[in-house]
């Protein structure tokens, strides 16, 4: 059972790249908080947020790759009540 993400068992989930945009958009959040701060934490944390989120827009890309090669082989999610891949 996911808790989040679109299942047989959570249909009105979301899907993985929106869930990512919005961490995404919440961390870019906090380092306009802490651009500003010239102490070596603070730089440092920011640092790795920066990073942090390269690696998430490169999950969103993958993610949605994912949705287009299921989308385009076997149609919108929710069409039946089976999963488009795998088991339940």
């Amino acid at each position: 059972m996911t808790h989040f993400l679109v299942s047989d068992t959570n249909p009105d989930g979301s899907k993985l790249e929106d869930i990512l945009r919005v961490i995404r958009s919440d961390i870019l959040i906090r380092c306009t908080k802490i651009c500003d701060d010239t102490r070596p934490e603070a730089q440092q944390v920011l640092e790795n947020n920066v990073n942090i989120l390269g690696l998430i827009t490169d999950a969103i890309t993958l993610a949605e790759n994912s949705s287009q090669v299921l989308d385009k082989s076997f149609g919108p999610s929710g069409k039946n009540d089976q999963p488009r891949i795998g088991s339940e």
